[in-house]
């Protein structure tokens, strides 16, 4: 297995983009990345499409978005795993680089997701999972199921709505100093206890928005890293992957997600590290709960004691591991196909450490995290980068 750098990055501005089609949007982020990595179109071997395409006027999006960046006649592979969509891209691209079927991959994720009304769209989402079982006979959607966990998270540990709305705090403060975030405004305890439930303890502000958005990661080998003199390479020191039961009531509990934590082992022992390493990361918080349940899942705490981790303030750059530093999927926005290599994105930019002021987190070991959630817990990547 060869070993794999992330040696350019590039993102949209996120948020409702009914300015540019979906192609328009994806070439923002590749731009930014091939300029990023020094490099063209003729540099890269094969083009990895992310899109969940569900939402659009364009269903099956590889293919155009793949022709209007330029990557004609290289590739498109299209790759799709609902939320975690990004992840599952940038593993493609990895594993045809490791495998030695590639040198150079450009790995894009893109979507558009306001084509339809927010109706529609919670429907669609509804069917992350089981449609038969979960959606047809029960109606599931995101937030339902999201709430299922927070409401068992909160009588067997104690978690509060004041500390989910803590999470949303913390990521609108980092989105209002981003100006490639969705949401670019602070909020308050106050404010988001006060916003209209959409399926308690889910609250409006608990949740994250429905986002138009790109994101772009170019991935090379070793030796095609020291040809085009990278100066500062983003190694990729172990991915982890997992999936769960599509089905809620056939899990044993739902205080967390198996697929989280059986991903982050084989993604922590692959880089080997111990999750006490990560300083940065960059967690899957379509739901503020989400973000505490992965605090415990990730390892940075026991399980039970994520709401202490934010009540702390210790997930804020400077912290014990500072996350979700851009806004995270709260702020930033949830386009689904772009989100896990947005992730990415911040993460190559912290570890360059080409962040400015309150938005740079203070860094040792030179060690971040992405974790990207398919549905609620249905599947998870894990991946670990390090400089």
């Amino acid at each position: 297995m060869r070993k794999v750098a992330v040696i350019g990055v590039g993102q949209s501005v996120f948020g409702v983009r009914g300015d540019v089609t979906l192609q328009e949007l994806a070439w923002e982020a590749v731009r930014e990345a091939l300029e990023d990595a020094g490099i063209t179109q003729k540099d890269v071997d094969i083009s990895v499409v992310g899109t969940v395409g569900t939402r659009g006027y364009e269903l099956m999006p590889a293919q155009p978005v793949n022709d209007y960046v330029g990557m004609t006649p290289k590739g498109p592979i299209r790759v799709e795993m609902a939320c975690a969509t990004g992840l599952a891209a940038l593993t493609v691209g990895y594993n045809f680089i490791a495998s030695g079927n590639a040198d150079v991959v450009l790995a894009i994720g893109v979507e558009k997701m306001n084509e339809v009304d927010t109706p529609t769209s919670l429907a669609v989402g509804g069917r992350a999972g089981n449609y038969l079982w979960e959606f047809h006979f029960y109606g599931t959607t995101m937030p339902a199921g999201y709430a299922l966990y927070a409401t068992a998270h909160m009588a067997k540990f104690g978690t509060t709505e004041e500390h989910m709305a803590l999470v949303a705090v913390k990521n609108h403060y980092y989105g209002s100093l981003n100006p490639k975030a969705h949401f670019q405004h602070p909020v308050t305890v106050e404010e988001v206890l006060k916003s209209r439930p959409v399926a308690w303890p889910i609250k409006l502000l608990d949740s994250s928005p429905i986002s138009d958005g790109a994101a772009a990661v170019v991935l090379a080998s070793e030796d095609a890293a020291r040809r085009l003199k990278v100066d500062t390479p983003v190694w990729i020191a172990g991915i982890g992957y997992a999936n769960d039961t599509p089905i809620l009531t056939r899990r044993p509990d739902y205080v967390g997600y198996r697929a989280t934590r059986l991903a982050a082992e084989m993604a922590y022992k692959r880089a080997g590290i111990a999750p006490q390493d990560v300083e940065v990361a960059n967690v899957h918080d379509a739901f503020t709960i989400a973000e505490i349940i992965a605090y415990e899942d990730l390892g940075f705490v026991k399980k039970g004691e994520g709401a202490k981790l934010i009540a702390e303030g210790q997930t804020y750059a400077g912290g014990k591991v500072a996350v979700n530093i851009d806004g995270g999927l709260k702020a930033k926005g949830h386009p689904l196909g772009a989100t896990g290599l947005g992730m990415v994105y911040e993460l190559t930019k912290q570890l360059r450490e080409e962040r400015e002021g309150k938005r740079q987190a203070p860094l040792k070991r030179y060690v971040a995290l992405a974790h990207n959630v398919a549905g609620v817990g249905h599947v998870a990547y894990v991946v670990v980068l390090r400089r």
